[in-house]
């Protein structure tokens, strides 16, 4: 089986990304879809309200209020529908997932990066925002055999700087495209204006960098990366949750100190739970509790960090045969507002590296409703929007 056969195939079981690789032209729509203010907050369509629902997968909140405030980062299926944009940004012929885009609340592009045909590459794959404001780190799928069919695909890691789109190739090619990487670079850290770019220092600013990302072609072998550049670079592999060896993982996300990880463990599209690691070779994972007032076990778990307080931040799915991490709903309509398709939680939390298990996790108070609608793309750092995506995308301003 080739790679494109099994990329396609594994999007009925994956919830990690959206793998649909093959390239084709489609239509742009006109509209850019309009907002609605209701109880739970302002909801904002994310490239307009496709009638197919395939509007976007890979959500991230903006995690820089000041140059992306009310922005979402995303990947793009086969039709554009986006309001302003330049002319470099093209969305009359488009290939699945050939840019990474940033739209605010007026469904305007902010920030794009385009693929670069020219080099092979076919496809960029699950873009997160770094904890640090300036980086965003994603996957590049490139042809090995340079061919613009782009049918046996290999992959790569890179971040990408915001403030002028300089690379960063942490690896360049045997990574698998179900990775989803993340990096925590030092929030203090400003790239200098000379520094070299092929370097981690030169880059970032600071060689106090962390990169996560998952390796092995089958869910057995599946397991947590982690890299710290600052202490030598070396992989370390982080152990799996007991009984859960044959679990597939979903999108370690690095808390905002570089210590810890959050991440889904799946059996199937409708079994999940998260837990909480600390990124140590010896580490324990610790699930995260279903308490009595929850729907569901918790779905796509995000850090945030509000002043001194750390919280989880997950999404929860009403209890049926069709349960998933995927909106299909349109939650800019009153009949999904109402808790019945899911809800948004958060709970506090406090981390504790180098503490025995029973000591490392510490939750503090009890859950907290945030939205009657579960958004799957985390929590602005202002604490003022929600994003979501995969498939209907939208933020939501919160009341």
């Amino acid at each position: 089986m080739n790679k494109k056969h099994l990329l396609l195939g594994l999007l009925t079981t994956s919830l990690i990304a959206c793998y649909s690789p093959d390239p084709f032209e489609a239509e742009s729509l006109n509209s850019s879809g309009s907002s609605v203010e209701s109880e739970i907050g302002k909801v904002y369509p994310v490239d307009g309200d496709a009638k197919d629902g395939e509007q976007t997968c890979n959500p991230s909140v903006s995690n820089d209020p000041v140059k992306f405030p009310a922005s979402m980062l995303w990947l793009n299926f086969g039709k554009i529908n986006v309001g302003k944009h330049d002319a470099n940004y093209s969305v009359e012929k488009i290939s699945v997932h050939d840019r990474l885009t940033v739209s605010d609340t007026a469904n305007d592009v902010k920030w794009y990066l385009m693929r670069d045909v020219s080099k092979g590459e076919c496809e960029f794959q699950d873009p997160e925002w770094s904890t640090h404001a300036d980086y965003i780190v994603a996957l590049r799928g490139y042809d090995v055999n340079g061919s613009k069919a782009c049918e046996e695909l290999d992959y790569g890691i890179f971040a990408v700087r915001t403030s002028d789109k300089e690379k960063f190739w942490f690896y360049e090619k045997k990574i698998i495209g179900e990775a989803t990487p993340h990096v925590w670079v030092d929030p203090m850290a400003e790239a200098p204006e000379d520094g070299d770019d092929s370097t981690i220092e030169g880059f970032f600013g600071t060689k106090n960098v962390r990169l996560t990302y998952i390796e092995g072609e089958q869910y057995p072998q599946r397991k947590i990366v982690f890299v710290d550049y600052a202490n030598g670079g070396k992989a370390v592999r982080l152990k799996k949750p007991s009984d859960r060896e044959n679990w597939n993982i979903d999108s370690p996300l690095i808390s905002p100190d570089g210590k810890f990880v959050v991440y889904n463990m799946k059996k199937s599209e409708n079994t999940w739970e998260a837990y909480v690691q600390e990124l140590s070779e010896n580490s324990k994972a610790v699930k995260i509790e279903l308490t009595k007032d929850m729907m569901s076990e918790p779905a796509q778990p995000h850090w945030f960090q509000f002043n001194d307080r750390l919280f989880v931040l997950w999404a929860e799915f009403p209890q049926s045969s069709e349960m998933q991490m995927l909106n299909k709903h349109k939650l800019n309509e009153a009949s999904s507002q109402d808790g019945s398709v899911g809800r948004t939680v958060m709970r506090e939390i406090r981390l504790n590296a180098g503490a025995p298990a029973d000591l490392a996790v510490e939750w503090v108070g009890n859950n907290i409703e945030i939205a009657p609608v579960p958004m799957t793309g985390g929590r602005s750092p202002d604490g003022k929007f929600l994003a979501t995506g995969t498939n209907n995308a939208y933020l939501i301003k919160l009341p």
